[in-house]
């Protein structure tokens, strides 16, 4: 979601119950369609651990994707290079291997997955990627330790992200290393790199206790991406459609719109994979509806 004019085209979110849209304050909205298409341009976000792994042919690979891409309408908004599945870390699919793993062996798969990424989605005109917050913390690891780990091995990544013209969005995870933007902001404090920015996931800030509505203009000169998916009464992380939750989504949307009205949000609720179509078109039918409430037009 994002507000402003916007190119013709027509498109898909691909892989799983991905809807992206743009926000902006009052107006009409979009009339209502299948729940995975937009009246375009059309932007989906890929999911990073489908593309792992891609060795020697990812150049022309990717070149025949950009081009498929441009001739559909379609354009990404992120490329999710967080979870690792591809690699089936039997400690946990999503988190593992992590930035902050003690073992070096497993960090540089982490890195080296993270160059690819940020590589092919300058390839495919991506504008960025989103990647985990450090990790999880190994038993007997301080935070201190973890986040000094965390700092040596992201900065040559931002590296290659500054040459490749594509943003390395840190997203805060519950039970990660940075949980809680304030956490964010001192590891960006010490970063300061031009390259790095932050994906805002909504449900991921209520589950720590962050309202996320109160943090949107606070993390404004950070946030390049938003994830939103809602969560329970509990705050237990388990991605829900919206509407199924207790979160504010007529605040969040305010929000999002009277302070950055341009920054594109994916809809992200994986927990759904064997019932993508329905579970879009259910949080489109809800956040159309919020929004048209809340005066903020959906584009």
């Amino acid at each position: 979601m994002a507000a402003g004019n916007r190119p013709p085209g027509r498109g898909v979110c691909p892989r799983g119950a991905a809807l992206v849209r743009r926000v902006s304050p009052a107006s009409a909205l979009s009339s209502a369609g299948p729940a995975h298409r937009t009246d375009g341009p059309s932007r989906g976000e890929s999911r990073g651990h489908v593309l792992h792994g891609v060795g020697a042919t990812a150049g022309a690979a990717a070149v025949a994707g950009a081009a498929a891409i441009r001739g559909s309408g379609l354009v990404i908004s992120n490329i999710n290079a967080f979870m690792m599945n591809a690699i089936a870390d039997p400690r946990q699919p999503y988190w593992h291997p992590g930035w902050t793993d003690p073992d070096p062996h497993y960090r540089a798969i982490r890195r080296e997955h993270t160059k690819r990424s940020l590589r092919l989605a300058a390839a495919l005109g991506a504008p960025a990627i989103s990647t985990e917050p450090g990790g999880e913390l190994a038993p007997g690891q301080s935070r201190g330790q973890a986040t000094d780990i965390f700092y040596d091995e992201i900065m040559p990544c931002l590296d290659v992200a500054a040459e490749c013209g594509v943003g390395l969005l840190v997203e805060p995870e519950p039970g990660l290393l940075i949980e809680r933007f304030e956490q964010y902001l001192e590891f960006a404090d010490r970063v300061r790199h031009p390259a790095l920015g932050l994906n805002f996931d909504v449900g991921h800030a209520y589950c720590v206790g962050d309202d996320p509505a109160e943090w949107v203009p606070r993390m404004k000169p950070h946030t390049r991406h938003y994830h939103v998916e809602d969560i329970a009464a509990t705050r237990v992380h388990h991605h829900l459609v919206p509407g199924e939750g207790a979160i504010d989504f007529a605040a969040v949307l305010k929000a999002i719109a009277a302070h950055t009205p341009d920054t594109w949000i994916t809809v992200e609720l994986y927990p759904y994979r064997d019932r993508p179509d329905d579970a879009a078109r259910a949080a489109r039918a809800h956040l159309l509806g919020v929004a048209a409430a809340a005066g903020v037009e959906l584009a």
